[in-house]
């Protein structure tokens, strides 16, 4: 899992990278020549929608994510795992599952009819419902993972850095 979100972290840099360039691109034409389209601000939102949920399981792999640090930054030893781990198991895959069931019907609906933007010249807008249950998805897989990680350090099975929580290789 760690592979595959890494593999979608690169993809979410380059919608970063994507989005960039077409947001000044977009801003050059319509004011320096007058001229735009519905389509290249949807391509925008694609693109950041593809950044937050193909980024999001790498910055959980990488440990990155936002956490209230007022208890998890003063515990020593094991404490920090075991917070993780309650945190993952309770909190972040009963969500991540419940959104990804939620949204594959949602996808799945928009796939079938081939429902496209209601702006004229706008896209289809399946991909950026794809985008959803993939990402909820992969996210979900990503926190059983960390938390495989976390019960494997527990047991002695492989080193972490405690600090970080990151698997020392």
């Amino acid at each position: 899992m760690d592979w595959i979100s890494e593999k979608f972290g690169k993809l979410a840099g380059y919608a970063v990278l994507f989005a960039s360039l077409i947001s000044a691109g977009n801003a050059l034409i319509r004011y320096g020549f007058d001229f735009s389209k519905n389509s290249w601000l949807e391509i925008q939102w694609y693109l950041f929608a593809a950044c937050v949920m193909l980024g999001a399981p790498v910055v959980l792999r990488f440990n990155e994510h936002v956490r209230v640090d007022i208890l998890y930054g003063k515990l020593k030893g094991n404490g920090p795992v075991y917070v993780d781990i309650f945190g993952l198991t309770f909190f972040l895959l009963p969500v991540m599952g419940l959104f990804t069931y939620l949204t594959a019907p949602f996808f799945w609906n928009m796939y079938q009819t081939g429902e496209m933007s209601g702006n004229i010249g706008g896209l289809i807008r399946w991909p950026a419902a794809l985008l959803m249950p993939l990402g909820f998805g992969t996210m979900f897989l990503q926190g059983v993972a960390e938390i495989i990680k976390r019960v494997a350090y527990l047991q002695g099975r492989i080193q972490m850095d405690t600090h970080y929580e990151k698997p020392v290789q």
